[in-house]
């Protein structure tokens, strides 16, 4: 990695607080966070939030776990993979699933794109196998158009939630001009030049390849920001029909009450019916309003975006210890964290 490489990357980042490190991100709102949890008489009030799952949904949950919690025609066909596991085992458990390539691959326990991975031949499978020593989940891959993340909270004593954010995932792409190769394509862009080098260790495209014009070639196919996917702003979307649709579908969660879906569907009005939807995750109390990270999203705002959502998160944990749910102790949340830390080392080495 050149030194002209790093000053642009530095520069990008610098301009666009979207690109910061989380706890710069978060700094301000987690004096408020500090806040609530002297009032909770718990730094870990949020464990309460989602009785259901693990941590809360803050860290560390089995997203095997969530699913089994969630209506199963709103999400594409999931199996569990335990380690060690042979080829032959998981072909067997993907055709009794009725799953097909290409499929999404991505550890049971992790966060914010981490091992996250689009298989398209058995070869890549056998390559993520040895690559991932832990429980992992293979999920139908999913090729809906839009790709949303849609964030809910509903009081835990209420039948009637309400949406709080909707973002839009524009995935990460070049399109070309009948002359530049990928490679040039991408340097092009900020957003994809902050990738430049993942991309290419990665391996998956061929960076020499010239774009007809206007051809459009996806770099990442799935919504992830850390991955170079674009969030925009869709809360201008959220009407009585939407909330209806995720009221539905949340008061058959049972002990859910905040967080955020992400989803693919066909259109923004089959999705406000409930149909042709395909919910890919659910992240609970960690989980993060996304529309923030939209460029020329104002940081200050973002913050007051943040501290509404903290506050969500108290009153639901406040009003599930009130019906005898306890907080996280913090033993408990040291085991959990020595669990995490052993668990990424088996991965990263």
């Amino acid at each position: 990695m050149d030194i002209s490489f790093k000053i642009r990357a530095f520069y990008i980042k610098a301009k666009s607080w979207e690109y910061w490190p989380m706890w710069l991100v978060y700094f301000p709102a987690s004096l408020y966070f500090i806040y609530l949890s002297l009032k909770a008489r718990s730094f870990f009030f949020f464990s309460a939030a989602n009785p259901s799952i693990e941590t809360g949904g803050m860290f560390f949950e089995s997203k095997w776990s969530i699913f089994q919690l969630m209506p199963k025609e709103y999400y594409p066909a999931t199996i569990l993979i335990n380690t060690p596991a042979r080829v032959e085992s998981i072909l067997e458990q993907m055709d009794k699933a009725g799953i097909t390539f290409p499929i999404i691959a991505k550890p049971d326990r992790g966060e914010r794109g981490w091992c996250v991975k689009k298989i398209a031949s058995l070869n890549e499978l056998i390559a993520y196998v040895k690559l991932v020593q832990v429980p992992f989940l293979i999920q139908d891959y999913v090729a809906y158009p839009m790709e949303f993340s849609i964030f809910y909270f509903r009081n835990p004593n209420s039948k009637k939630g309400r949406i709080t954010s909707v973002t839009l995932k524009k995935l990460l792409t070049v399109t070309g001009d009948g002359q530049s190769t990928i490679d040039t394509l991408i340097k092009t862009s900020d957003r994809s030049f902050l990738q430049y080098y993942r991309l290419k260790k990665e391996g998956n495209i061929n960076f020499n390849t010239i774009l007809a014009k206007e051809e459009v070639q996806i770099l990442v196919p799935y919504g992830n920001h850390v991955l170079g996917a674009m969030f925009l702003n869709y809360n201008h979307i959220i009407d009585e029909a939407l909330t209806s649709t995720f009221d539905k579908i949340c008061t058959d969660i049972k002990g859910f009450y905040f967080g955020r879906f992400d989803l693919r569907c066909t259109s923004i009005e089959e999705l406000k019916q409930g149909k042709n939807i395909a919910l890919l995750e659910l992240n609970g109390s960690g989980a993060e309003p996304a529309h923030i990270y939209a460029p020329g999203f104002s940081y200050f705002k973002a913050q007051s975006v943040i501290t509404q959502h903290y506050k969500m998160m108290y009153d639901a944990a406040l009003e599930n210890k009130r019906a005898g749910i306890s907080f996280m102790s913090f033993k408990d949340f040291n085991d959990t964290r020595r669990l995490q830390r052993n668990y990424k080392k088996l991965v990263n080495g």
